[in-house]
This record gives structure tokens, sequence and C-alpha cells, in this order.
């Protein structure tokens, strides 16, 4: 099967840049696609320097749309925002006081890999951090998804008025240009090696593995999806969202997990009703478990059930639920300017059909 790759290089422009990002992306293109993957075949998709989030979450949401293995190169920096204070991967135009609103939220990441299969995803990150974000992370471990195989290195901020190299990125774009791709933990340990050996990497870098994980039903959910088995599907995922509601409650991040998954497979299912349902409904939930409306978990439902209700194409269902995803929207206007105001349009437009 043809595996996908997606190249990300980012950092901001001027003097707010820790690393120079896209330099490593003529060495990796340099590198066989099928190199890059690890398959027979593969598509790349080159992302540099990126200037908006929302580019950058449609190209990361088709690659993980894609069937097949598929691996995530990134390298760049990472920034809390002041909000908030959750990591962000710095794009061209972000500077400290606007990473919110123009870098790439990391949960987005999470967000459009968890429904991928154990094992069909690797991560390979090149990451520097400021300080603040450095002492931050030092305290809470980059989530990065727990499907997903992630290897690299976070390294601390450089010396005052230095750009570092993306040392450990160039180290697997150097092996992986001998045309063989050795398997992904040892390509990890090899470029951890040679980026130690030519100086680029420090003792205080933290060194990013892969945890163990058992048997997972969301490769189960995923083979059933593929085979076009959705109510299958949404049965499985549906039973353990009653087994964690049961165990831990209904507003549990276990069972709201599963609610996810379900909102998620009702699209995948093509029914957008039902899943914008679904969202609406997860949001809400962690509304009323006290979850504040500028919590990335929160926004993300509010634009996941939004997204959906612009596919809705029946009048009824669509204004019912456009009414609700109205009052919702006030209270979580997310990051995309004029969410609300395209809700109120699209709604009044609906009401003048009879």
């Amino acid at each position: 099967m043809p595996g996908t790759v997606l190249l990300l290089a980012a950092s901001p422009v001027g003097r707010g840049s820790l690393v120079d990002a896209a330099s490593v992306l003529p060495v990796l293109a340099a590198v066989p696609p099928a190199v890059l993957a690890g398959t027979d075949t593969a598509n790349v998709v080159e992302l540099a320097d990126p200037l908006e989030p929302q580019a950058v979450l449609t190209r990361l949401r088709a690659a993980a749309a894609a069937p097949g293995p598929l691996t995530v190169y990134v390298t760049g920096q990472l920034q809390l925002d002041r909000r908030e204070r959750l990591p962000h991967l710095a794009l061209a135009r972000t500077t400290p006081a606007t990473v919110r609103y123009t870098a790439l939220p990391w949960h987005w990441i999470r967000e459009e890999l968890r429904l991928r299969p154990t094992g069909a995803t690797t991560l390979l990150l090149d990451l520097h951090a400021d300080q603040e974000t450095w002492e931050w992370l030092r305290a809470h471990p980059l989530d990065s998804g727990r499907n997903n195989a992630v290897y690299g290195r976070v390294a601390p901020p450089p010396a005052r008025r230095t750009v570092a190299a993306p040392a450990y990125m160039r180290g697997v774009a150097t092996i992986l240009r001998s045309g063989h791709r050795p398997p992904p933990d040892q390509l990890h340990q090899q470029a951890l090696a040679r980026c130690a050996a030519e100086g680029g990497g420090s003792g205080a870098d933290l060194v990013l593995t892969p945890a163990p994980v058992a048997g997972d039903p969301h490769a189960v959910i995923a083979d059933a999806v593929r085979a076009g088995r959705h109510g299958d599907a949404d049965a499985l995922a549906a039973r353990h969202e009653r087994a964690a509601g049961l165990a831990l409650g209904p507003a549990s991040e276990d069972a709201l997990h599963w609610a996810e998954v379900r909102a998620d497979l009702a699209m995948f299912a093509g029914d957008p009703v039902r899943s914008c349902r679904a969202w609406l409904a997860v949001a809400e939930a962690r509304l009323r478990a006290g979850q504040q409306p500028g919590t990335p978990a929160v926004e993300a439902a509010v634009d996941r059930a939004h997204h959906q209700w612009g596919r809705i194409r029946d009048a009824v269902p669509a204004r019912e639920l456009g009414a609700a995803l109205a009052a919702l929207r006030g209270r979580v206007p997310g990051r995309r300017e004029g969410a609300l105001s395209h809700v109120q349009r699209e709604l009044s437009r609906l009401q003048t059909q009879g």
C-alpha cells in the first residue's frame, strides 16, 4: 500500500527565529519518497515556512485521511500562547504576542491523527523551544497522541542572537539519503548519535521515544471504517463509551473521548447531521463539566460541529442544529474570526427557505 509523507518546516521570520528550520528541507527532498515513507511508493507533501495555521491544518487533515502508513517530519520551534499556555508550532508570522492566532496549536496535530490505526503513523520531530516553553515542557510531556510512534528531540533555546541548526533532522535526512530506511527506532538512535558527534545536540535535549501501548480498539475500529462497516465501527465505539461512562462517569475524559470517536465515525459514514449533533453534545458536556470556553478540547468540538453543520443539505435539521450551534458559538467563538456571524448569516438564509 502506498505511504504518505508530510514534510513540515516552520519558524518565525526575523529576530524571533530560534532555528533555521527550512534549511533541512532540500536535504529531505533529495531522499526518494519511498525511502521517506518506508513503503514501495509514496506521496509527499512539503510545507516550507507556511504562513497560516489553517492551511497547515488542511494539509495535515488530508494526510491523516490517506490510507496506508503516514510519516510526518516536523522541524521548527515551540512557543506557548499567552492565554492558555499551551504549546504551538510557530509559523512564519508568529510573534510572542500572536502565538494563539498565527501558530499551529500542537493539539491540532494530536486531534487529526487520533483515529489512525495504532502503528500506522510515525512522527520524527526536531524542535527547539524558547525558555518559557522549555520550562513548561520539563513538567508537561509533549502529547502527540496515543496511537502514534514519536521519535526526535526538543532542544533548549540556543545562545542569544544565535539561530540553531536542525541537527537531528539533518542527521535523519543524511542517513536516508543512502537509499535505505532503517526501522524508526534505529533511525532515531543513529540520528541522535550523528547529531551528538557533530556537536548539534545538547545533554539537556529532551529525547522523544514512543511509549509502549497494548492492543488498541482504535485499530479494530479503523479497519472496520476502511472496510465500509460503519455500523460495526460505531457499535464498538458505543460499547467503549458506555463502559467508560459506567466506570468513570459520563463526563470523564475516557467517556468523552469515545463520544468524540463516534462523532468522527458519523462523519466517515457520510452522516453530517449525526456528526454535528454528536460534536455539539460533546462541547456541551465539556462546558457542563466546568471546562472553559477557550479549552482546546471545547474549541475543537465546536469547530468540528460547525464544519459538519456546513455539510448538511436538508434544511430542517440544518435549522435545528444551526440554532444550537449559534447559541454555542456565542460562548465559544473559537479562533477563526467571524465564526459566529457566519452561523447567523447561514441560519437567516435557511429561515427564509420556509
